[in-house]
């Protein structure tokens, strides 16, 4: 059975940073797959186009430029926000306000968007909401696991309303495609 729209399939893959020698940025075994509805927006759309068509078994080797993946670091999505929204009674939360790390933040519709703090000034923190993955080319290499028909449940899709790190390229969620 091939992999296309509405069915059900699971991968085991390494993703590395720039080609198959590069940095190892998540490696997903085969005793706990990505698993996922093909065409459903879970995953990037140009990573389901290299994925269309295979079955189980079948291993797969390709790059995703950054443009296909999480897009080109905006410099619009690092932002410097009021230092106070950071404090408690007038002191920094330096439990969670600290360079390199990553905070979960809303935006102004309620939105989640993760964060990283990357200076910590007087009075501004500057962050960015950039995908942690944006500007840099991937190279996937796995095999499919499985392909299946995909049961009525797994066809509505997730009702947590949580984020999905592969559908938005700057989201700021965090994570990889899986």
């Amino acid at each position: 059975m091939k992999i296309k729209s509405s069915r059900f399939a699971s991968l085991a893959y390494t993703l590395h940073e720039g080609d198959k020698g590069g940095r190892v940025i998540e490696t997903v075994e085969e005793s706990a797959p990505l698993s996922f509805v093909f065409g459903a927006g879970q995953l990037l759309p140009a990573f389901e186009d290299k994925l269309a068509g295979l079955e189980a078994g079948d291993e797969f080797d390709f790059s995703l430029v950054a443009d296909d993946a999480y897009g080109e670091v905006r410099e619009e999505m690092v932002i410097s926000l009021p230092r106070n929204i950071f404090e408690d009674e007038g002191v920094l939360r330096s439990e969670i306000c600290y360079v390199g790390n990553t905070v979960p933040m809303l935006d102004s519709h309620g939105n989640r968007m993760n964060g990283v703090v990357v200076e910590i000034g007087d009075a501004f923190i500057k962050m960015d909401f950039n995908h942690p993955l944006a500007g840099i080319d991937l190279h996937f290499s796995g095999k499919v696991v499985e392909v299946r028909e995909a049961t009525p449940g797994e066809l509505e899709g997730p009702s947590s309303g949580g984020c999905s790190s592969c559908s938005s390229r700057n989201s700021g969620c965090g994570g990889t495609c899986g």
